[in-house]
């Protein structure tokens, strides 16, 4: 599988290290044996078409902080778009950062390579949280597939367990603790008798939240979560103008502390029902499965039939969420198989 990997920030590099250690492993066991054959960053693309040493890439980047100050002879000045216009691949693992207002650059680089019949994995919420009915259409025209499951729950398979596991019931409802900062402030709040301020700045000390923590804490990370959910599980044409958002800013201990004496807390919820997508904080019983502290996300689907079932895991992190681009990366090769008729 000749793969091009366009960012290599914190989840490309952990999916570079899971290539390198996992090779055999995938190999015996999948059939799945990556060749990278062009890894992108803000500064240039090492390409070469036998496969790109990986080792040298992460340890250019490791040392200077990018491809071209570490590789400045084999790093080429060519944009991402140049370089899927240009290279034969069979798979594009989108990373960029996710960027809410146009997408960009993730949306162009997705839409290049499914135009081109080049299937799409990606963790970038941004295009998907803007135009995912547009591109799964523009996926099926074109005979490829995009996958996107490390954009929720990291490597958690919430997505799959909603579309897959529930596939013999109707989803009715959805419920879900979709940002790991945002439940970590909330519970140190909680636990801790912090103030909003006091939990923020120790998220950010902690590595759990941005410098700029308006992405998580106003609630547009969970409401880009919840319109995939929307569309992947629930068959929705939504995109994030759908959702009504209201973050977490004015939530206090004094609240908290009023609740947690009836047995509840508050939570920032994504919740899709009979009324649209919405994200705001919410009251949940301290019983309810929904509720896990810390950085723990916890989605639940409330189906006709069976009733609601949760799933819980960690919602971030490199490595997790590298395992979820491996694992589209299975699915991306059954469908080329399918493909072969193999």
């Amino acid at each position: 599988m000749r793969i091009v990997m366009v960012g290599f920030g914190v989840v490309g590099r952990a999916l570079a290290e899971r290539f390198i250690a996992d090779q055999n492993y995938l190999a015996s066991n999948f059939g799945l044996k990556p060749r990278v054959v062009a890894v992108a960053d803000t500064s240039g693309a090492l390409v070469n078409e036998r496969g790109v040493d990986l080792k040298k890439a992460l340890d250019a980047k490791r040392r200077l902080g990018s491809l071209a100050k570490g590789m400045p002879d084999e790093v080429k000045p060519l944009s991402s778009s140049e370089l899927l216009d240009e290279l034969d691949y069979d798979v594009l693992v989108e990373t960029t950062p996710t960027n809410i207002v146009d997408g960009e650059p993730g949306l162009t680089h997705v839409k290049k390579a499914l135009s081109m019949g080049k299937s799409v994995v990606t963790t970038n919420k941004g295009p998907l949280a803007i135009a995912l009915p547009a591109l799964l259409e523009l996926a099926e025209r074109n005979g490829a597939l995009l996958r996107f499951s490390g954009t929720v729950g990291g490597g958690t398979p919430i997505l799959d367990f909603g579309r897959m596991c529930l596939s013999g019931d109707r989803v009715v409802k959805v419920e879900g603790i979709l940002n790991g900062t945002t439940n970590y402030i909330l519970t140190r709040m909680y636990k801790g008798g912090l103030s909003f301020e006091e939990a923020l700045k120790e998220a950010q000390d902690a590595g759990y939240a941005e410098r700029d923590p308006t992405m998580d804490v106003e609630g547009y990370d969970t409401a880009c979560k919840l319109v995939i959910i929307a569309n992947y599980v629930m068959g929705l044409k939504v995109t994030l103008r759908d959702v009504r958002i209201k973050g977490i800013r004015d939530v206090t201990y004094d609240v908290l502390k009023r609740l947690g004496e009836s047995g509840k807390t508050i939570k920032l919820l994504g919740v899709i029902d009979g009324e649209g997508l919405v994200v705001e904080p919410r009251e949940v019983s301290l019983t309810d499965p929904l509720c896990v502290w810390g950085t723990l996300n916890a989605v639940t689907f409330h189906t006709e039939h069976l009733g609601s079932e949760t799933i819980v895991g960690k919602g971030a992190g490199g490595i997790e969420t590298a395992i979820a681009v491996i694992r589209d990366l299975i699915a991306v090769k059954r469908f080329l198989m399918r493909g072969l008729g193999g």
